[in-house]
Order: C-alpha cells, then structure tokens, then sequence
C-alpha cells in the first residue's frame, strides 16, 4: 500500500486550524512514528512526534510542550509500523471528487479519538493533504506539497526530551 511505502519524506505544507488561522512550514516523516512540523518564521512552534507520544512546543508559552499519546491521536493512523486500511471499521467512508480519492479513517478501536481524511492525487497515487478533525470536532488540514524522498535523520531531529531541554536553555 501506498503509505506503508512511505519510509522517510519530506515536504513543505500549509496547515489551516480550525479557527481559520494558518501557518506554513516543512514536515519530515519517518515512519514508523516519528515527524517534525517545523514553522516559518516568525513562528516558531514546532511539533514533534517519537517516542509514542506526540509534543506541541508553543514559542509564545514558558511552559513545557502540552504532550499526548500518539496512539490517541488520528495522526497515529499515518505513521504507524503498518499502515492496514482494510481492518474493519479502519475506514469509514471514502470517494472521489475533483479528482482526487478521499478516505476517511478512524482508530477502529477508539472511534472517540477523531477522524483523518486523507486525500490522495490520482496520476501519479500521492498523498496531498490531510484533515484531522479531533475528539470534539476540530478540524486541522494540512496541505502538503510534491513530497520528495527524505534522508535517514537522527534520532535527535525528533527527539521531545532534547528540545524541551534546548529550550528550557534558551
């Protein structure tokens, strides 16, 4: 399947917060379970996910990142080791439209945690963008560029316990 076959990528992305807000930035993914939202400036947020836990390091706050579970967020459904789409109750719906094929899938043991649609070009099968809607009904979209081939990066590139600690220095 098409994301299992994504090891290591790259990309730029804009995403677009349910308030309506938006930011741009590069997103690396390594799966299984690593990525990397790194923000333009003048942002400076980044998130992280490794580890089994995902991190959001809010520049404008003095306090450590807010961190969760991976495996309690949709974005789990992506990066896990083996992407399976056709476990029961894994999608909930799917088509096309304007082109591209749309599949909207959820944690089939933990529906309550959100939904990811993901959207997928169709000549050439890319993954285009993706929209998280959350346990209480937000919704984030991320809309990725051409993915390009990734590099093997360092643990360190993901690593929350780093970052925490670089910060805390800063």
């Amino acid at each position: 399947m098409y994301i299992n076959s994504l090891e290591s990528v790259e990309a730029r992305f804009v995403q677009t917060n349910a308030d309506g807000s938006s930011a741009k930035g590069r997103i690396i993914l390594e799966r299984p379970g690593r990525a990397r939202f790194e923000y333009d400036p003048p942002d400076k947020n980044l998130v992280l996910a490794s580890g089994g836990m995902v991190a959001i390091f809010d520049a404008k706050s003095n306090q450590p990142p807010e961190q969760y579970p991976l495996s309690r967020t949709p974005l789990n459904l992506i990066l896990a080791a083996n992407v399976d789409l056709s476990a029961t109750k894994m999608v909930v719906d799917h088509g096309e439209f304007e082109g591209a094929t749309h599949v909207l899938a959820q944690d089939p043991k933990h529906p309550d945690y959100g939904t990811i649609e993901l959207i997928f070009s169709e000549d050439p099968v890319a993954l285009t963008q993706w929209i998280i809607t959350d346990d209480i009904g937000n919704k984030t979209s991320v809309a990725l560029e051409a993915l390009s081939p990734g590099e093997t990066y360092p643990a360190s590139l993901f690593s929350i316990d780093l970052e925490t600690n670089r910060r805390a220095r800063n």
